[in-house]
């Protein structure tokens, strides 16, 4: 088993670090108070990233985070693709700023969501949207099939009927995925994905949240009213298989949990290395050293360290299962659930360790502390992972464990 992050993105992880130093930790204190204004940086930055990615078949970022790629060379051998590339480079990214990742053009979950299973078709003409994600729903949240939101058939098009709540990037994104369900006697198996683009009649933004974290991204509440979207935007198959089940708008999460469980680990080691610096006076960090002879404050920190090493090791997996075109979906919801929780404590336990340095604005270890929290909310709370795991590793249905 190999450990490392593969040698051929290494180059991407070197240029993402760069990125997160020189560009994203200089703006960060600055968005983090100018809540809902843009980032206008981010332009110059989506449009170099637009630049790598044409016509390269190493993509990077959200888009390039799909199980597709792998189904193109069918030759035997262990692949790194387009789902590790997507994950290394968010680890970089967030250790910059997990806020202003959020809210870079071509890089919603959407994106990912698009990537994991829309056709080909649907992939070239939806490209070059900026797609948030819409799920979670007034009476409704880390529950997805219990989604209300309407899509019936009119012909050519759907008319959507609903409200969707917390829609990161909702506002400035050109479309948003609509997760609704064709069909509320039929359950989890009608509930589709459609791609609804800003602009469409019947769209309505309704406001933008206020937050503990990620302030740089816009958060927002959208209503559907009689909302037309065409057939030919309903991602992937239209027809309901009761056999399959939620499987099919299930696989988008396999693909997107692995990158905001990268966004942990990203937030996380940027708390780690700042105490580690700012404790370098008082702790001698002598590795050798059992953990009953060191500092109280030295010991916290080797487990951090520890703590956060294996959140690392399981999101790499889960990113690796995907690439390699493997069943991922309890090893994904692995990685979000240890990679929230852990990225949540890690944070905290810094600002603590840093005292009145950790809990002042004169340092970024604040900011991490409160950006963290929501790594362990949205993509399903941790409960929610922990459930899914559980009924994999039982063989038990939703119905069946609850």
């Amino acid at each position: 088993m190999n450990l490392e992050s593969p040698h051929k993105f290494r180059g991407l992880v070197g240029q993402a670090h760069r990125v997160a130093e020189h560009f994203f930790r200089p703006i960060s204190r600055k968005y983090d108070k100018a809540e809902h204004e843009y980032p206008k940086e981010l332009d110059m930055l989506a449009a170099l990233l637009d630049g790598m990615n044409a016509g390269s078949p190493d993509a990077v970022g959200a888009g390039s985070a799909s199980k597709r790629g792998a189904a193109r060379d069918e030759a035997p051998g262990v692949r790194n693709g387009g789902n590790m590339s997507a994950l290394l480079g968010v680890m970089e990214l967030c250790w910059g700023d997990v806020g202003l990742l959020l809210a870079m053009p071509r890089q919603g979950l959407g994106n990912a969501a698009i990537a994991a299973v829309a056709n080909d078709e649907q992939l070239q003409r939806f490209g070059g949207q900026w797609a948030a994600m819409a799920i979670t729903e007034p009476g409704c949240g880390s529950d997805s099939a219990a989604i209300r939101t309407t899509a019936t058939k009119d012909g050519d098009h759907y008319i959507l009927n609903g409200e969707k709540i917390f829609v990161t990037s909702g506002e400035r994104a050109s479309a948003v995925v609509v997760w609704a369900t064709l069909d509320k006697g039929l359950g989890r198996a009608a509930i589709k994905s459609f791609v609804v683009e800003h602009g469409t009649p019947g769209m309505t933004v309704t406001r933008l949240e206020k937050k503990l974290g990620i302030k740089a991204s816009d958060t927002a509440s959208i209503s559907f009213n009689d909302c037309r979207v065409p057939a030919s935007n309903l991602l992937g198959n239209p027809e309901i298989d009761v056999q399959k089940g939620f499987a099919g708008v299930m696989e988008t999460f396999d693909n997107t949990r692995p990158l905001v469980a990268g966004m942990a680990i990203g937030v996380a080691k940027a708390a780690l290395d700042r105490t580690r610096q700012l404790l370098k006076k008082h702790c001698a960090m002598d590795y050798k050293k059992p953990l009953l002879s060191v500092s109280h404050a030295e010991a916290t920190l080797y487990r951090l360290e520890a703590e956060w090493e294996a959140a690392r090791l399981l999101t790499m997996k889960a990113a690796w299962m995907a690439d390699n075109k493997m069943p991922n979906s309890k090893e994904a919801s692995m990685a979000k659930a240890k990679a929230g929780r852990v990225a949540n404590e890690v944070t905290l336990k810094c600002v603590e360790l840093a005292g009145v340095m950790g809990y002042s604005e004169d340092e970024l270890l604040e900011k991490w502390a409160r950006d963290s929290k929501i790594l362990d909310i949205f993509e399903g709370t941790q409960q929610i992972q922990l459930l899914i795991v559980a009924r994999r590793l039982l063989g038990k249905s939703s119905s069946e464990l609850k």
